[in-house]
């Protein structure tokens, strides 16, 4: 018998030159690993087809009948060979460009034959190209006469309105064993050496012949409140499953553990903080909190601005650290928020640390908030790569006797050498950005965890967040502060650019500034996009009388900064840019943001780069400059920026159109998200049934101890040997 966790080279069929194949190709070291290789569709053998029902758009259907003849035609290397096939409703022709012989001596006229493959019309014709062609066999032959019966029943019940008997419609339920044929993801390496789809099916069919029962890892009370198969029914019954129904439970029971596992561990990490991490108490709001509140907000918070400020008051004042993830739309005042919650730790003796991803947002936050404090005593310094020196030295001097209150930097604010007197709030702008290994050196440099602000400028949609961040608590700023208007988005094509260019000139002639954003530098054979380099020379052309800056990721930092400045002061009125501004550029009397090749960017990036105006009370606009020639996806995404500047709908339909993408990657709780099966674009009911049923496990059984509910615990140890421990970390 085959065990779970048996080298996969010992298995019948593999040895070791196939095991180093399978492990380079398919990640498949194990028994287990093949088990859960799953078929990514399946051919359906398990009904027939008629020819007089074919029909535009068609997938690969099951015919019966006979060949009536076969003929060669064309000349040269491009004959091929057709057979004229009738099931007695139609005609279709079977093509063959290859072993001409060998198909025509091998298979005669006027005898029954089973075809399968794909149709296509050719005018007025059907053909099939390279079809499977076999004999019938008393399986087949007994489907097809059930479903021929179920023909001339239909056809004997139906009205003139065309209604029939459903039951009679209904597929064939009954004697389909091994007529479901899984189909297997291969690579043109894995078929040269033997591995093609047929040849892992066929190792598959092996390894459930001969595999030890699988152990359960649900409780029994949860399979049975979701009508869920067995562990070891569903994953032998996922490669050969005997019915469509078989098929749909078996991929639900298995999306579902994957799923209902990653939720359980996430909200056991929650658990464990909440009971076992302590944080610095911040038991008073005291002067500097207040006089900031009073005297220096810049307007009044928005509704939603206040409810998170709330949530967070609660949270450092629990004695518990605070893992918070904080979510809103560009310009939605996040950094406001975190200015208070970092005035909280001041008040409370403590200090506070924001790390950004870039110099460029760093310096915008040391900007904003020695704006937004004025004159009052406190102290906030920025360090970054290129802060050296005297400056640098003094800064780390002044951090560590505590004369520093809230210190803003990107990387460099991990490195040994940045010791803080007593570091009470750390917060992570853009935290994707960061690996949670790099933020883990930045929680150590407190004996007691600082509490943890984590903000996001790109929403995240639910199913995601509930997956990423789900040992967090979220919190979500839905509202933009007041006078801000929405930004107003067009899609012009490429022949419309004049009308973009007049556009971009009555903005400017009204003192207005512009973003022309561009996907690449320079011009490349390989991509056919507008560039950088070339635009940035036709603007000057189009606009003489106005100073145009040039920014992208190849410039020095020094020049880069530079050009940057002379945009921010006013100095030029047109930045021609790429992505480089996506963040950390705010400049209040930008109104225009025109993006080049706008088919070229995600919906996410879009909203980003558009987010850099409307940050001012002018109307502002975003112009989406696409060629003509978009597909349909392409199409529907421009349309949905057009249609809304809501972050959270549009990374919802960002999450439809594109998937999500690499999870395994991501990491963002310290948890190997590894999705085989379930897909969390489709799956969003059953991914909050598993967060549900996860939830309802922890409250009733929360030290493991109910013998019910071991086979979950058991699993989840299993999964945890595998996984660095990060859950201190958010």
């Amino acid at each position: 018998m085959l065990r779970l966790d048996q080298d996969i080279k010992y298995m019948k069929g593999v040895g070791p030159a196939r095991a180093e194949l399978m492990a380079q190709q398919m990640g498949v070291r194990t028994v287990g690993d093949l088990l859960t290789c799953y078929p990514y569709r399946y051919v359906d053998r398990s009904h027939f087809h008629r020819i007089c029902d074919l029909n535009d758009p068609v997938e690969h259907v099951q015919l019966r009948g006979e060949i009536l003849s076969f003929e060669e035609e064309g000349a040269g290397g491009k004959r091929r060979l057709v057979a004229h096939f009738t099931d007695g409703t139609g005609v279709l022709d079977l093509v063959w460009f290859s072993g001409h012989k060998y198909i025509s001596s091998t298979h005669n006229c006027n005898q029954p034959y089973v075809v399968y493959g794909k149709p296509q019309r050719y005018g007025s014709r059907w053909s099939i190209i390279h079809p499977e062609l076999e004999p019938p066999t008393q399986q087949t032959e007994a489907l097809w006469q059930a479903d021929r019966q179920r023909w001339e029943r239909a056809q004997q019940t139906s009205t003139l309105f065309g209604d029939c008997d459903p039951e009679a419609a209904a597929p064939s339920t009954g004697g389909t064993e091994g007529l479901w044929r899984p189909v297997y993801p291969t690579s043109e390496v894995m078929k040269k050496r033997g591995l093609s789809s047929p040849a892992i099916a066929k190792l598959t069919a092996t390894l459930i012949a001969e595999l030890a029962p699988i152990p359960e890892t649900l409780p029994a009370w949860l399979l049975a409140s979701l009508s869920l198969p067995s562990r070891d029914e569903a994953l032998r019954a996922i490669h050969r499953p005997s019915s469509a129904l078989q098929l749909r439970l078996s991929r639900t029971r298995l999306k579902f553990e994957e799923l209902f596992f990653i939720q359980l561990q996430l909200l056991r990490y929650k658990q464990g903080r909440r009971q076992g991490t302590p944080g610095m108490p911040f038991t008073r709001i005291g002067e500097a909190f207040n006089t900031f509140f009073h005297r220096h907000l810049p307007f009044a918070l928005t509704d939603a601005q206040k409810r998170v400020v709330r949530e967070i008051r609660a949270d450092v004042g629990s004695g518990r650290q605070m893992n918070r993830l904080l979510q809103g739309d560009v310009g939605c005042g996040k950094t406001l928020v975190a200015l208070m919650a970092a005035l909280m730790a001041v008040d409370n003796g403590a200090q506070a640390c924001i790390m950004a991803p870039t110099e460029i947002l760093a310096e915008q936050h040391l900007q904003t908030l020695r704006s937004l404090l004025g004159d009052m005593p406190v102290r906030v310094e920025l360090l970054t790569g290129h802060v050296l020196g005297r400056t640098r030295e003094q800064i780390l001097t002044d951090l560590q006797s505590g004369a520093v209150h809230i210190l803003i930097g990107t990387h460099a604010l991990i490195e040994d050498g940045v010791r803080f007197a007593r570091l009470g709030l750390a917060v992570i702008d853009e935290q994707h950005r960061f690996g949670v290994a790099q933020r883990a050196k930045l929680w150590r440099k407190s004996d007691i965890p600082p509490h943890v602000l984590v903000m996001t400028a790109t929403p995240i949609p639910r199913t995601l967040a509930m997956t990423l961040y789900g040992d967090l608590d979220v919190s979500v700023i839905d509202e933009l502060p007041p006078g801000r208007k929405p930004v107003r988005t067009f899609h012009q094509f490429d022949r419309q650019r004049p009308a973009v260019v007049n556009h971009l000139r009555r903005q400017i002639e009204q003192g207005r500034q512009a973003y022309i954003v561009y996907p690449i530098i320079e011009e490349s054979e390989k991509l056919d996009m507008k560039n950088l380099e070339d635009g940035y020379e036709q603007v000057c052309k189009e606009f003489p009388q106005w100073a145009v800056s040039k920014v992208h990721g190849r410039m020095k930092p020094a020049e880069k900064e530079a050009q940057m400045q002379r945009f921010v002061k006013g100095e030029t009125q047109i930045m021609v840019a790429t992505t480089v501004i996506e963040v950390g550029v705010n400049v209040p009397n930008a109104t225009t943001m025109v993006i080049e090749n706008a088919e070229r960017f995600g919906l996410s990036q879009l909203h980003q780069l558009r987010g850099r105006v409307g940050r001012g009370a002018d109307q502002s606009y975003c112009v989406l400059v696409t060629r003509t020639d978009l597909s349909p996806d392409t199409r529907k995404r421009i349309q949905v920026m057009v249609d809304t500047t809501d972050g959270f709908e549009i990374a919802e339909q960002d999450l439809q159109l594109r998937g999500p993408g690499d999870l395994a990657g991501t990491q963002q709780s310290g948890m190997a998200i590894d999705l085989k099966i379930a897909n969390l674009a489709k799956d969003g009911i059953l991914l909050q049934q598993a967060r549900t049923l996860a939830q309802r496990l922890i409250d009733a059984d929360p030290d493991a101890n109910d013998p019910a509910n071991a086979p979950a615990w058991r699993r989840l140890a299993q999964l945890g040997e595998t996984t660095e421990d990060w859950r201190d970390i958010s």
